[in-house]
């Protein structure tokens, strides 16, 4: 029976959906608070330059840069094991991770040193990358279906935009009942959080299942076999995640997910910034917009998902962009014309940025579905785990890069930390980070854009061809399918289903010439 047969005997129910989507109260709430929040902590509560501060995410990364993809490939090959066999080879990370997610309340203990900072937020790195890399396998794992995987998406998202609402509404709630100056304010954040990741991931554990059944793997293509020893299997990690970047339509999805990241990365670590220093706000002003602004994405999702469904996700995205991008200019605008925080005016901007990051959010996670299908023709294997593991470390090493690189630039210009006004060098820097870093990423990412067609349509050509080849037929059926194919694979016909160089689980191909597009 044909695999995608397989999948649609157990259908998607609604607590299905709803149990997936929650677990990205972990996967966004996290990174909303940590990318909105933390260096506002670290350097008006904490006593930390912005220097130091923009070393500990630095630090951090450089030890994921090895964390998150071993356990993307370990879990991609845990299926093999006894506890792979009882709890499934990506459910049984979940579920170990749930125990150890208190870790985030951990981050934000006032009063520690640099020291104590640093090995906290590593810690809960690794527990994040834990959960969160087989989370991501798995709605490839439980359909194959373009609008079920979709829907995964939606629901992934809009769980995210709510976390996100709580994350910028929490501090001033917290604000309003402990006082603007307690720093217990983020403790409580980080212990509120900590719980709901506990019970999302609880959900996540209990309503999904794994495509092969309770961990075993994909079979390989005939004639390709699995590498035997520790070392060969430490090469073919390494081998695994390069080849990822071999995939075509991978490569784009990526180009256009960290346009438009790393430009909210950029605007959320100046966002706050900026309202106080440059707009005469305050930090309870600042947690407001940032809550109405994360409304707006919520609702801006809802109109995404349906875009995606119907349309080109790359023409979505363009829209997306200009319309986050025209939300930043406004904003320095605003500051240009002498206009405070307390204005009216400041609504528009906020509404603009929120329908382009709510897109802009939900679009590139949407696509990212697909990426094992687009795999799956070109190596014969379902690689969920190594994409997942790839996907991981890109987001937060490109997301320490972006809040780093804006702590380390604000110094340079000027900014004291723990001042109550900053110079006009300091405010002109943060002005320029929230402007031309923000606008400046999502250039790239709308050009990238341009060059995907992963859509509604070609996905249906691709999974047929899939099926195509798995009868043993070596031709397409139809050149317009080929065509397709080839767009999005990066390689050329006769290569796929194993027939090519690339390496796939560690197993080695013969020397069949070079990919599609090699270098476009």
């Amino acid at each position: 029976m044909p695999e995608s047969q397989q999948l649609a005997m157990r259908p998607v129910r609604l607590r299905n959906y709803l149990a997936y989507g929650s677990n990205d109260v972990l996967g966004a709430g996290s990174m909303a608070v940590i990318s909105g929040w933390v260096l506002i902590f670290y350097t008006q509560f904490c006593g930390l330059s912005a220097g130091q501060a923009a070393t500990i995410f630095a630090v951090a990364r450089v030890l994921d840069a090895f964390a998150s993809p071993m356990i993307g490939y370990i879990s991609d090959h845990f299926g093999a094991t006894a506890l792979g066999r009882r709890f499934g080879r990506r459910r049984f990370f979940i579920l170990a991770a749930i125990p150890l997610l208190p870790s985030f309340a951990l981050m934000w203990l006032p009063g520690q040193s640099f020291w104590y900072y640093l090995a906290s937020y590593v810690l809960f790195e690794l527990v994040y990358a834990m959960e969160i890399i087989p989370f991501e396998t798995l709605a490839a794992e439980m359909s194959s279906d373009y609008r079920t995987k979709a829907k995964f998406a939606g629901s992934r998202i809009l769980f995210g935009q709510a976390s996100a609402i709580l994350a910028g509404f929490l501090p001033l709630w917290l604000i309003e009942a402990l006082g603007r100056d307690s720093a217990d304010t983020f403790f409580y954040m980080g212990l509120i959080f900590a719980v709901l990741f506990m019970v999302t991931a609880g959900m996540l554990y209990l309503f999904s299942w794994e495509r092969h059944g309770p961990g075993a793997p994909a079979s390989p293509p005939a004639g390709q076999h699995r590498s035997a020893g520790p070392l060969d299997a430490l090469k073919a990690l390494y081998r695994n995640l390069f080849s990822t970047m071999r995939i075509r339509a991978f490569r784009l999805h990526l180009g256009m997910y960290l346009g438009g990241y790393i430009s909210q990365d950029v605007f959320n670590a100046a966002f706050t910034f900026f309202v106080i220093f440059a707009l005469a706000g305050t930090t309870a002003v600042a947690s407001g917009l940032l809550g109405t602004m994360y409304i707006v994405q919520f609702v801006a999702v809802i109109i995404a998902i349906n875009l995606a469904l119907r349309a080109s996700p790359s023409r979505a995205y363009q829209v997306a962009a200009a319309s986050f991008g025209a939300g930043a200019l406004a904003l320095i605008g605003l500051w240009v014309m002498g206009i405070t925080a307390a204005s009216h005016m400041i609504w528009l901007p906020i509404v603009l940025a929120g329908l382009g990051r709510g897109a802009l959010n939900y679009i590139p996670w949407a696509t990212y579905n697909y990426m094992a299908d687009v795999d799956e023709i070109v190596t014969g294997t379902r690689r969920e785990g190594s994409f997942a593991g790839v996907m991981t470390f890109v987001r937060k090493a490109t997301q320490a890069a972006a809040v780093a690189g804006v702590g380390f630039v604000m110094q340079a210009g000027g900014f004291v930390s723990g001042a109550a006004q900053q110079s006009h060098g300091a405010i002109l820097t943060i002005a320029l980070l929230l402007g031309i870093g923000t606008v400046g990423m999502l250039i790239f990412g709308v050009f990238i854009s341009s060059r995907f067609r992963l859509s509604p349509a070609t996905h249906a050509v691709l999974m047929r061809e899939i099926e195509h080849l798995r009868t043993g037929a070596r031709t397409p059926t139809s050149l317009e399918a080929q065509a397709i194919v080839e767009d999005l694979s990066g390689w050329r016909y006769d290569q796929l289903w194993g027939r090519n160089p690339l390496v796939a689980e560690g197993q080695t191909g013969g020397d069949f010439g070079e990919p599609v597009n090699a270098g476009r």
